[in-house]
């Protein structure tokens, strides 16, 4: 395989060289009204006035309203991807791909160059975007359910008289409220052959899900009532893990090499523990290919997994960007492109192995900042850029700002519209706040807040679940971490205890208390002050009665053979030790099925050296979610290695694990057919227990375990 230098690579994808550099983005910061950080100056208000003084009233500007034929409203096209970082679009760099047709958006009109989300996970994210309001206020903290009764910017459109619908990702946990039309997929969905819930049930689409999700589209815009204006959510799944790529794209980059960001091999060194306990590494998890690089030395096996992963993401973009392109020629034949504002974003940023990870939930750049495009021909000038700090708690008031419906009063953010037309106000935002909720169940990342400027960012890692629905409840150490975004745009040195750096961490203290402040987030008690003395936080409430003592999971006889069943919430198991002890390799075998139709329905062989789960490891299946998986023992609910599949959750499962020690890897095989295959967890040296697993409240039937080895 050919190995290509940056610019030999940009050559032979056609990437643009005068396209603005990944490093460059992530180097650029909001230059309104910046920070004086040598005198001490305290910054701007983080929402800032609004437009009119009265916040209630649409804005109007001096060039007249945005123009409908009907209505004198455009219609909006929302078009929003899941984990798409900013550095995979030609428009921001073009460093490791092209993507011609969301090119062509931003060429139509204006990419925004410091767009940041304020809570990097799915569910959050979403539930901000829709509501313009912070996870603390609009219920979503982490993967809990969205009140569908409380306002969104849909609802108010819908109210106004636009028709609206939503296609593709919700995961919301709750129905969608506010359209007209909506077909979402189901939590995350399949990338191949996935189901819809629509409103009258579930129906399942044969393809490719991001073809699917595009039919769907178009199939709303053609049907659309021709005499009111519309809008339009067109969310993707792609390209969120498992990375799942279509047979169009399948010899994408098949002979060359993405170009490695510089940090691929980050050793962590001068910064604090958080980065260094998470498991979302390259060569880790979804990224494991333990199959294809499980023999080669640690710095070659993380750079051939980078180039699998890299490369099975990229061609999932390519289909996004493929499939935006069939929309964009729609409207163009439609004659609506005039009267259309088209939005391309995502959820939230992504790791594309920087700092050796994938994934999301760090207040880093790479996983903070968002791509977004905006095209309005009516308003908003070809080819502009636009470094102001924009956040995703902007969009719902940007987006009824352009319908003319009045902005409500309790909306956090603040319309962008003068940005987009060329012309930041004077009081516009120099400082943001972010907060990741979900304490330690994935990947065990924990649970942070911060204030980030053009030139600095502060992040306090309070590790604490706090209430958080899924978080865990251990804690871990409090930390501060600072970085000199100019001298250090890559994060690679925090200087919180730099003598030097005592100044910038008094005044981002005071904008980080400012900010959350005024964004109401101080119920958690914590004292800002207390924590940069290195005080210790106040404990977790307890509850108001002492919780039961967890019930032993029940070992009991079957006509299949054993029954396990657990009560607690986590994870619960009956391990016997072996008649001897495996140093070489063993294969385990036996048969699982659900004992129950409803509810948490899992099975797992565990294995290891001990008793406990921090000694072992899972291999097994989640009948519901329709998951295989190989898991370290303490891990949370699929969260480690895994692959979605189609089957009967019902049928009986003949299940075959096999563990090589020397070759440190785990192979999972259901039905004859080698479904995953995971790095053997660190200890595990010699095995010498196994044993059932289940997951929460599960009833789940076992034969007797058979195994064979040296």
């Amino acid at each position: 395989m050919k190995t290509l230098s940056r610019r030999g690579f940009l050559r032979v994808t056609g990437a643009g060289a005068a396209a603005l550099t990944a490093s460059s983005v992530r180097a650029a910061g909001a230059r309104g009204r910046p920070l004086d950080e040598a005198r001490g100056r305290p910054l701007d208000e983080a929402r800032g006035r609004p437009l009119d003084k009265a916040r209630g009233r649409p804005f109007d500007s001096a060039q007249g309203r945005p123009f409908d034929s009907a209505q004198g409203r455009p219609n909006i096209l929302f078009i929003m991807s899941d984990d798409h970082a900013a550095p995979a679009m030609g428009c921001y760099g073009g460093r490791i791909n092209r993507t011609p047709n969301l090119d062509r958006i931003a060429a139509e009109g204006m990419r925004l160059d410091n767009c940041f989300c304020t809570n990097s996970i799915c569910t959050p994210s979403r539930a901000t975007i829709l509501t313009g309001k912070y996870s603390h206020k609009n219920g979503c903290r982490a993967f809990n359910a969205f009140d569908g009764s409380q306002q969104t910017f849909p609802r108010l459109l819908q109210q106004a008289g636009y028709h609206t619908g939503v296609v593709g990702k919700w995961h919301l946990h709750s129905e969608p409220v506010g359209f007209d039309v909506w077909r979402v997929l189901p939590g995350q969905g399949k990338y191949f052959d996935p189901e819809l819930i629509e409103p009258g049930g579930r129906k399942t689409y044969k393809g490719y899900v991001t073809d699917i999700i595009t039919d769907l589209a178009l199939k709303f815009l053609a049907e659309r009532p021709k005499d009111r204006p519309f809008c339009l959510l067109y969310h993707h799944k792609a390209p969120h893990d498992n990375f799942e790529y279509d047979r169009k794209h399948a010899d994408l980059y098949k002979d060359a090499d993405i170009p490695e960001p510089d940090n691929l091999l980050d050793d962590y060194a001068n910064r604090g523990e958080a980065i260094k306990r998470v498991t979302q590494k390259i060569g880790m998890r979804h990224t494991a290919y333990a199959r294809e690089t499980g023999d080669l030395p640690p710095a070659e096996r993380k750079r051939k997994c980078y180039q699998i992963y890299i490369k099975s993401y990229l061609r999932c973009v390519a289909s996004i960007d493929d499939n935006v392109g069939r929309v964009l020629d729609w409207l163009k034949k439609e004659g609506l492109e005039e009267d259309t504002i088209v939005v391309y974003t995502s959820d939230q940023g992504f790791f594309l192995g920087e700092h050796g990870m994938y994934d999301k939930r760090f207040m880093y750049e790479e996983s903070l900042r968002v791509p977004f495009v905006l095209r309005y021909p009516r308003e908003v000038k070809p080819g502009s850029v636009s470094d102001a700090m924009v956040l995703n708690v902007d969009f719902a008031e940007t987006l009824l700002d352009y319908a003319g419906v009045a902005i409500p009063r309790d909306m956090q953010g603040r319309s962008i519209r003068p940005i987009l037309q060329g012309r930041r106000p004077a009081d516009w935002r120099t400082s943001m706040y972010y907060r990741y909720w979900l304490h330690l169940p994935h990947f065990r990342v924990a649970a942070h807040f911060g204030v980030r400027t053009r030139d600095h960012k502060l992040i306090y890692y309070y590790g604490r679940a706090l209430g958080t629905p899924g978080a865990r409840p251990e804690s871990t150490p409090p930390e501060w971490e600072l970085f000199d975004l100019r001298k250090d745009p890559h994060e690679m040195r925090n200087v919180f205890a730099d003598p030097a750096c005592a100044d910038v961490v008094r005044r981002l203290a005071a904008e980080l208390k400012r900010l959350r402040r005024e964004l109401e987030d101080e119920a958690d008690g914590i004292d800002i002050d207390a924590a940069l003395a290195g005080k210790p936080l106040p404990e977790d409430a307890p509850p108001e009665r002492p919780a039961p003592a967890a019930k032993e999971p029940l070992l009991t006889d079957s006509a299949f053979g054993r029954r396990l069943e657990t009560f607690g919430s986590g994870f619960g198991t009956r391990v016997r030790k072996l008649p001897k002890a495996y140093r070489r390799h063993v294969t385990f075998r036996l048969k699982m099925q659900s004992a129950q139709e409803t509810g948490p329905r899992n099975g797992f062989l565990v294995f290891g050296r001990g008793e406990t789960l921090q000694d072992l490891m899972k291999a097994g299946v989640y009948f519901g979610n329709r998951n295989y998986a190989i898991e370290n023992g303490p891990a949370a609910t699929q969260d480690g290695w895994t692959k979605q599949a189609t089957f009967d959750a019902a049928k009986v499962f003949d299940v075959t694990v096999t563990v090589d020690l020397q070759a440190r890897k785990v192979e999972l095989a259901v039905d004859g057919e080698t479904r995953v295959t995971a790095p053997l967890m660190d200890g595990i040296t010699e095995v010498t227990h196994a044993g059932y697993c289940c997951w929460s409240r599960t009833k789940t039937d076992f034969s007797e375990i058979a195994a064979d080895g040296k």
